[in-house]
């Protein structure tokens, strides 16, 4: 066999050996703060796995039932690890508008290995306004259209916003007393939600916010200027009047605002879809029936919401998917 030949089927065999033979993933170690943190990053990486890697996410202590943000910085920050085999997956609470006032704000903000969520968690991606229907469907089984979500939390957030800034500019200063978080929350928080009037809800939180945006303006009228100084500094961090409940606690706008508005809703849905049957029904024990299964695949619309990922054209998502392949794309130079 002449030599040229030989030479090339060597190298077609070994090509194709290569191929055959399975690969080595690397794994990559992505820490998160809790529980309910891990579906939602672990839904975020799966997307960038191949026969190359694989991430693992998991809580940031493997010996004690120790967790949070702090726990997971602490564990990421001083070791060779982090960049190489290992990412932290953090909420970004204020850090990412305070940029980088604080000492966390600053690691977290300038360190490529420390993923956020940009939002204020990801509860707030869980109450996208534009997903909420659909968590009502999933809940109810009943796609009638009652409340405009995507409007009626433009609204509110449009409502909220100048007082959050008041927040946030408090906070950047480091202080955490003149107008704490717990007061912001006490004055944005929805009461009882009425769905032959569904903003009239709204329009007494407004009333609320006027008396403390007032209150504030009275005692500080100094810093009125750096307070609207600070709204244009963070509209190109995504901060607007329509998106403000983005960037607010999660918890509070996922239990104090948008279930006590789901709630009703879906209660509302609900008695439709039982009076329907009832009027439907040819005989009491097809009506019987009929609801029993249809009170049997309902699902409660707390733990739809909990495990809602219907955010995935949301900006902030796709802030953090830019993040973590920029990562892989220089990760990959080193290989």
């Amino acid at each position: 066999m002449p030599t040229a030949l030989r030479h090339n089927l060597t190298s077609a065999y070994l090509d194709a050996a290569r191929r055959l033979t399975p690969r080595k993933r690397r794994r990559i170690v992505a820490y998160v703060e809790s529980y309910d943190d891990v579906a939602f990053w672990r839904t975020l990486l799966s997307e960038f796995e191949d026969d190359t890697r694989y991430f693992q996410v998991m809580l940031p202590s493997s010996t004690s039932l120790a967790k949070g943000k702090k726990m997971v910085l602490m564990n990421t920050l001083n070791t060779d690890e982090l960049g190489h085999s290992l990412i932290a997956c953090v909420d970004s609470d204020y850090d990412f508008l305070l940029q980088d006032a604080t000492r966390t704000s600053r690691k977290i903000n300038r360190n490529p290995y420390i993923f956020q969520t940009y939002g204020y968690a990801i509860e707030s991606f869980q109450c996208y306004a534009e997903s909420l229907h659909e968590v009502c469907v999933q809940a109810t089984l009943n796609d009638r259209l009652i409340v405009d979500l995507p409007a009626f939390m433009r609204r509110y957030s449009q409502i909220a916003y100048p007082l959050l800034l008041w927040n946030v500019w408090f906070y950047r200063r480091r202080d955490t007393d003149t107008f704490p978080m717990h007061e912001l929350n006490a004055c944005t928080r929805l009461e009882e939600v009425s769905l032959k009037h569904p903003y009239r809800c709204l329009d007494e939180m407004r009333e609320t916010v006027a008396a403390k945006l007032a209150e504030l303006r009275e005692l500080y009228p100094e810093y009125i200027p750096q307070v609207k100084a600070l709204g244009q500094e963070l509209t190109p961090l995504g901060l607007t009047p329509d998106t403000a409940y983005l960037y607010m606690q999660g918890h509070h706008v996922m239990d104090g605002v948008v279930l006590r508005l789901l709630a009703p809703i879906c209660t509302q849905l609900r008695r439709e879809r039982e009076q329907e049957i009832r009027r439907l029904a040819e005989h009491n024990e097809q009506f019987r029936n009929e609801l029993t299964g249809y009170e049997n695949s309902q699902t409660a619309v707390q733990l739809v919401l909990r495990k809602n990922s219907n955010y995935k054209d949301l900006y902030l998502y796709q802030w953090i998917k830019e993040d973590i392949r920029r990562f892989l794309e220089e990760d990959s130079k080193s290989y």
